[in-house]
């Protein structure tokens, strides 16, 4: 007896569907701009009619939004994978592994990350972003104070500190690629770890200087 054939549904799933236009929007801001591109050029290039886009968007500037949170999302799960894996109790090396995967990702996806934040500054106050990839950090630093590696009389103001010294240091790499970038990354892994009170040459063996 033959199996009857299943049949395919007629409409793709919601999160599919949304993830489309986002994927869509994303590549023509990229390629041609914000401001050059318009909702019908989104739908064009998702393949669906205008009013699907309304469905899950109210403007062009609402799926730039959307677009900043995914993108500020999949940032963090690289850097929180890249922390895992260092093990649980050693504190120098979560924070050399969230300094290196946070150079590495804003140089791979600082283009992106231009379109997504171009009304956005590092010093606007409220910045849900930062502000989530800065307690990411924060929960390392007070996971070393807890284990006795550093002392830090205000761990959410180094968070800042070291935060804001990465990404704007990594500009000046983003800048000039012709940069050592694996040197950059000692350089800038070394002068963190200064930040905390560790020495750059007794950090493998976990010492406060």
């Amino acid at each position: 007896m033959q199996t009857p054939a299943v049949a395919r549904p007629r409409t793709k799933p919601a999160e599919t569907r949304q993830e489309e236009l986002m994927d869509a929007a994303q590549a023509l801001f990229l390629s041609q701009g914000v401001e050059a591109t318009t909702i019908s050029d989104i739908v064009a290039a998702a393949d669906v009619a205008k009013g699907t886009f309304y469905t899950y968007f109210a403007s062009r500037t609402e799926i730039l939004q959307a677009l900043a949170q995914r993108y500020t999302r999949q940032f963090m799960e690289e850097v929180d994978l890249a922390v895992q894996q260092q093990p649980a109790h050693d504190g120098v090396a979560r924070l050399r592994a969230w300094i290196r995967a946070n150079i590495e990702l804003y140089v791979r996806t600082h283009a992106l990350h231009d379109v997504v934040f171009a009304n956005h500054h590092h010093h606007q106050r409220g910045n849900a972003e930062r502000n989530a990839i800065q307690k990411q950090l924060r929960e390392i630093l007070e996971a070393g104070i807890a284990a006795g590696l550093w002392q830090l009389p205000a761990p959410q103001v180094t968070a800042s500190l070291i935060y804001a010294g990465v990404h704007g240091a990594t500009d000046d790499l983003i800048a000039a690629p012709a940069q050592d970038a694996d040197a950059f990354i000692a350089a800038a892994v070394a002068d963190c770890l200064r930040m905390v009170g560790i020495s750059p040459a007794s950090a493998r063996g976990g010492k406060r200087h």
